[in-house]
């Protein structure tokens, strides 16, 4: 009989994971706290031949390509509107560009035939046993599964339960991120990409809507302390945007005032997340749940990569859970620490500290030489070599 496998979130990594694993003949169910699949959200981008292959090894690439958004160019410029320095698409767009919603979709439906999904609800406890892993949910009856992967995320619950808190294991790195959509007053067009305006250590940003012209996403960076405060409170999570970017030039007391209606607010810390071992027992972490950085660390290629390494060695050693999560840790872990690098200067790039800062960051990045050698660099880190498992049923 086929393994039960459950894995926690529903976001990238978790439901690739579970393509994967039915492919190779298990039985995965998905729980997600989430009522259902979130929409819209961030582009996210794959980059190199390691991202592409595993999409076309999973049957998608076609599909993401006909919802591809062309890339984001980004535009800076100063209190006026006048550039200051402009990216192109390819920068930050990568080989392929989705919205993160689009790309959330398709892995769902490329799994949802052979996967059991549980929306609007979450694990509550975890006990190991010498046959399985007895789980608690907040509202489905108790279960038991063979193997529980937690592929939650940067905040990972199941990381919580089964491998101590999240303060052991997520390290803030200066800045603080957020993105919320607005109505699109400036009428900027889709597809132009974003234009940002900077001051120190602080970035405002704002990009039309891709597939609504009427509707525009706002997108801020700023440099800060570890702040306290309650992540699921949007009220005081409005209220510390408002204390760090007003009195700003350019359009950025409109975009504040915008803040008010927003119904979709995404506030979060720029982080990273180091676990000493992905796995404990019979539950292991996936993505950025195990090594994760909020921007810039390559993190939505990286989970796809990793949930194929990890099905993969599941399906070498069905009967061996411990010696396929340590091949998987260690074909994944250096290639994912590499990636995971790109993180610790996001925020640096996207909102220098100083004008000096700025202007270095203008300088050079305004030479298509040293943009290049960025592009290359990034594909490099991008690569690793494949392991080929025993091709499993389509």
């Amino acid at each position: 009989m086929p393994r039960s496998i459950l894995i926690s979130g529903a976001g990238i990594a978790g439901p690739a994971l579970a393509h994967w694993l039915a492919r190779h003949h298990f039985r995965p169910t998905v729980v997600e706290l989430a009522p259902a699949l979130r929409p819209g959200g961030q582009a996210v981008d794959f980059r190199g031949e390691t991202h592409l292959s595993v999409l076309r090894r999973m049957g998608v690439l076609d599909d993401l390509r006909r919802i591809r958004t062309g890339g984001s160019p980004m535009t800076f410029v100063d209190a006026h509107g006048e550039p200051l320095l402009r990216l192109p698409a390819e920068f930050a767009g990568g080989d392929i560009e989705v919205l993160r919603g689009d790309l959330s979709r398709v892995l769902y439906e490329s799994s949802h035939p052979a996967t059991e999904y549980l929306f609007g609800d979450t694990v509550t406890s975890l006990t190991e046993t010498a046959t399985g892993v007895d789980v608690t949910f907040r509202h489905a009856p108790p279960r038991t599964f063979d193997l529980v992967i937690g592929a939650d995320g940067i905040h990972s619950h199941v990381r919580r339960l089964a491998f101590g808190p999240e303060a052991d294991h997520v390290t803030h790195l200066g800045h603080y991120a957020a993105t919320w959509s607005l109505p699109n007053h400036l009428g900027l067009r889709p597809g132009t990409g974003t234009l940002g305006h900077n001051a120190p250590g602080r970035l405002a940003s704002l990009g039309a809507n891709r597939t609504d012209p009427t509707r525009a996403g706002a997108f801020f960076v700023f440099a800060s302390p570890e702040l306290t405060y309650d992540r699921h409170d949007t009220e005081a999570q409005k209220q510390l945007l408002r204390q760090a970017f007003t009195g700003l030039p350019w359009h950025v007391d409109h975009l504040l005032d915008s803040l008010g209606p927003a119904d979709d607010l995404y506030f979060d810390s720029i982080s990273r997340v180091d676990v000493p071992t992905w796995s404990s027992g019979r539950i292991a972490l996936l993505g950025d749940a195990a090594c994760g950085a909020t921007i810039g660390g390559m993190g939505t290629g990286t989970g796809i990569v990793a949930a194929y390494v990890l099905a993969g060695e599941l399906s070498r050693s069905p009967d061996d859970h411990q010696g396929a999560f340590a091949r998987y840790e260690s074909l994944l872990r250096p290639y994912a620490q590499g990636c995971q690098k790109g993180g610790a200067r996001t925020g640096a790039f996207l909102a220098p500290a100083s004008k000096l800062g700025l202007g270095l960051r203008n300088g050079l990045l305004g030479r298509r030489r040293i943009l290049d050698l960025m592009l290359k660099a990034g594909e490099r880190t991008s690569t690793l070599p494949l392991p080929a498992y025993a091709a499993p049923r389509r």
